[in-house]
């Protein structure tokens, strides 16, 4: 519908003054020329040889192509009434009858989703599948527990309980010397993370500017195209529309000088009749 040629219709003459429509198919234009009597309906010779140009425009297509007949810089009407409707209809009835025919991922290998799965979170997995309660944190590593009763008088459990103390104690020790470190150089640690996350905003933020300035300078590159396009598709439609209406003021003038020529024949016709009959 590039040019304003939204409307199927047909290209007809109205009044002495022609006037057009285009049709969605090339081969369904037609013109009538009623008013001259010369041409009725698609029947008529130029009706036909302005078909068989059209269609044979239409079959030069690559297999597969697509014709991409609107310019929407350009083209006027996209806001008018039941549009948007009509448009959103043809999508769905499309999208209703459309069945694939082939699997578009086929050249891709199957994909493996435990590749990066550790057991760990394998077994969390197979328990949220299986709909099992999370187990609760173990704090049993923590405790000091004194030997039992029957083992008051066991060296060997004594020796357990302090080595576990020991262990106990020394992990503490460790947390309070991480502790330590953490506020001698944990400030200076964040603000370095901090910067380099401020770099990486900096580094998006030009990348989207770049990006969105590409966005911009590609529609400004389709705008010009598709008006210049345009002017040039309305100059070659009054081009068409000048030279259909001059063709069809010469074939209503060899239509009348062809009636002025029989009727001329058929008047010395019967003047060379009157003739003979008046000699004999």
């Amino acid at each position: 519908m590039a040019g304003q040629f939204p409307t199927p219709g047909r290209v007809r003459l109205q009044n002495g003054q022609l006037s057009m429509r285009w049709s969605q198919c090339a081969g369904d234009v037609y013109y009538v020329m009623a008013s001259a009597g010369v041409m009725n309906g698609p029947e008529s010779a130029q009706t036909r040889k302005i078909s068989a140009s059209l269609r044979m425009a239409g079959t030069g297509l690559v297999a597969g192509e697509v014709v991409v007949d609107a310019l929407p810089y350009f083209d006027q009407g996209y806001e008018a009434p039941g549009v948007r409707e009509a448009a959103a209809a043809l999508v769905e009835e499309e999208t209703r009858r459309y069945r694939p025919t082939k699997n578009y991922l086929s050249y891709l290998t199957a994909p493996d989703y435990s590749a990066f799965e550790t057991d760990i979170m394998r077994n969390e997995f197979e328990r949220l599948a299986a709909r099992q309660p999370i187990e609760l944190l173990s704090m049993k590593r923590y405790e000091l527990p004194a030997p039992s009763s029957g083992q008051k008088n066991d060296i060997t459990a004594w020796q357990e309980c302090v080595n576990n103390s020991m262990a106990q104690l020394e992990h503490q020790a460790v947390r309070i010397e991480n502790l330590e470190l953490m506020s001698q150089h944990g400030c200076n640690a964040w603000k370095v993370y901090n910067e380099n996350l401020v770099h990486m905003i900096e580094h998006a933020q030009k990348e989207l500017q770049k990006l969105r300035k590409h966005i911009q300078d590609l529609n400004w590159q389709r705008k010009n195209m598709q008006l210049t396009a345009g002017s040039k598709l309305r100059e070659m439609e009054s081009t068409w529309v000048s030279l259909v209406s001059k063709n069809y003021e010469i074939e209503r003038t060899i239509v009348q000088l062809e009636n002025e020529i029989f009727q001329m024949k058929q008047q010395h016709g019967e003047a060379n009749k009157e003739n003979i009959r008046q000699d004999f």
